[in-house]
C-alpha cells in the first residue's frame, strides 16, 4: 500500500497544498508550529473520517473559509483509488472514492490503512484507561467494518440511555421504556467485547517477539483485556446496577469502561512500571499494530511518526527505525540530526515553512 499524492485546500494553515511521496522513506521537517502535523492529520482523516485529534470539520478548515478539500491517491495490491474529501463549517463533510460520493463513512474504512504513532502515544501505558480503549478502538475499526458499526450503534444508544436516565428524574413514567434500551444496548455492547477480546488475544501473538527483542530478551510483556462486564453477565449487571444509574443519571457498566492491562514480568506497568518500561512498552504495541494489520489485510500499512523520535532514546530510535524498511513511512521532526547520526538512508525529504512546503534535493541532506 502505497500514499502517491496528496492535495490540501484551506486545510489548517495550508491555503493550498500538493505534495508526492516516495514509497519509501519520506521526512518533513521544520521548526514546531509550522504544519507539520496538520499533513499527518489530513491522510489520518482520509482513512477514517476522523481527526486523531478529536478536532470537528469546522476546526479543521482554515481560518475565514467556510470550506476545506482533501485529495489523496492510494496505490492498494495493484488498484489506484482516489479520496476526496470536501469538509464543510456548518454541513456533514462530502466523501468520494473514484468520483463516486459514498453515503456513510464505514465505506471510505480499509481502502488506507495507516498506523499513527505520535508523542501522546508513549504515555498510552501511564494514562487512563481512555487512552487504552481509544488504542484498541482505532485500530479496530480500520480492520473491521463490522466492529465500526458495532461501536457506533453502542456509544449511540449508550447516550441514548445516559439521557433517558435524566428525563426520568424528571418523569418517572418513562422507566418502562429503560428496557428496550438495555436490551440493544447489551446486543451491540456483546459484540464490542467480543472483538476487543479476540484482538488483544492476537496481539499477544505479535508483541512479545517484538517486545523481547527490543529490551534484550531481559523482559517478558502481556497484554490482558479488562472488560467492565463479561458480555453473558451484561444484561444481568445493567439491572442490578439500575438505582445507581437513576440516582447518578449514568450508565455505570459496559465496554466504555473497559481497560487493558500491560504486564512486564508478571508487574503491572500501568502502576508500577518506569517511564522507560512504559515507552519501550508504547513502542511495542505500535509496532505490533504494524504486523496485525498486515496480517489482516494482507498488505502493509502507511506508517505515520509525528516527532516521535525526539522522545526516544538512541537504542529505541534505532530499533524503530530499523523496523520500517520495508514500509512506506512518512516521519514529521524538527532536524535530520538523528538521521545522519544513523545514517539512515532517506528516499525523500521536505521541508515546513510557515504552510508552505518545499522539496529538497538529496544532496541538500548530504550537506546538512
Amino acid at each position: 500500500m502505497i500514499v502517491e499524492s496528496l492535495k490540501l485546500q484551506n486545510y489548517r494553515n495550508y491555503e493550498y497544498l500538493n505534495m508526492n511521496f516516495d514509497e519509501k522513506i519520506n521526512i518533513i521537517y521544520g521548526d514546531n508550529a509550522q504544519g507539520k502535523t496538520n499533513i499527518l492529520e489530513s491522510m489520518y482523516v482520509c482513512a477514517t473520517s476522523k481527526s486523531h485529534r478529536g478536532s470537528k470539520d469546522r476546526e479543521i478548515i482554515r481560518f475565514d473559509n467556510d470550506e476545506s478539500h482533501i485529495k489523496v491517491n492510494v496505490k492498494k495490491n495493484d488498484m489506484n483509488y482516489r479520496i476526496d474529501m470536501h469538509l464543510k463549517k456548518n454541513k456533514p463533510k462530502g466523501i468520494a472514492v473514484n468520483g463516486i460520493p459514498i453515503k456513510r463513512a464505514v465505506e471510505l474504512f480499509g481502502i488506507l490503512n495507516i498506523v499513527f504513532f505520535s508523542p501522546e502515544d508513549l504515555n498510552i501505558i501511564k494514562n487512563g484507561p481512555g487512552e487504552r480503549r481509544r488504542f484498541l478502538d482505532s485500530e479496530l475499526c480500520q480492520l473491521n467494518k463490522i466492529y465500526l458499526s458495532d461501536l457506533f450503534q453502542y456509544n449511540h444508544i449508550l447516550n441514548q440511555r445516559n439521557k433517558l436516565l435524566k428525563d426520568i428524574a424528571q418523569k418517572e413514567s418513562l422507566k418502562s421504556t429503560l428496557d428496550i434500551w438495555d436490551e440493544q444496548l447489551v446486543r451491540y455492547g456483546a459484540s464490542v467485547i467480543r472483538s476487543r477480546r479476540e484482538f488483544v488475544r492476537e496481539m499477544n501473538e505479535v508483541i512479545q517477539r517484538i517486545h523481547s527483542s527490543i529490551t534484550g530478551e531481559k523482559e517478558q510483556i502481556e497484554l490482558i483485556y479488562e472488560p467492565n462486564v463479561e458480555e453473558e453477565q451484561f444484561l444481568e449487571i445493567l439491572l442490578k446496577n439500575r438505582e445507581k444509574d437513576f440516582k447518578f443519571k449514568n450508565t455505570s457498566s459496559g465496554p466504555h469502561r473497559d481497560d487493558m492491562c500491560v504486564k512486564i514480568n508478571h508487574i503491572d506497568i500501568r502502576k508500577y512500571g518506569s517511564q522507560g518500561q512504559q515507552r519501550t512498552a508504547a513502542l511495542s504495541l505500535k509496532l505490533s499494530e504494524i504486523h496485525l494489520v498486515e496480517r489482516k489485510i494482507k498488505d502493509v500499512p502507511i506508517l505515520l511518526l509525528d516527532d516521535v523520535l525526539s522522545e526516544l532514546d538512541s537504542n529505541r530510535q534505532n530499533y524503530l527505525l530499523n523496523s520500517i524498511h520495508d514500509i512506506q513511512t512518512i516521519i514529521t521532526c524538527t532536524g535530520l540530526d538523528e538521521f545522519i547520526r544513523n545514517r539512515f538512508e532517506i528516499n525523500k525529504i521536505f521541508k515546513v515553512i510557515d504552510g508552505s512546503i518545499f522539496a529538497c534535493e538529496q544532496e541538500d541532506f548530504n550537506e546538512h
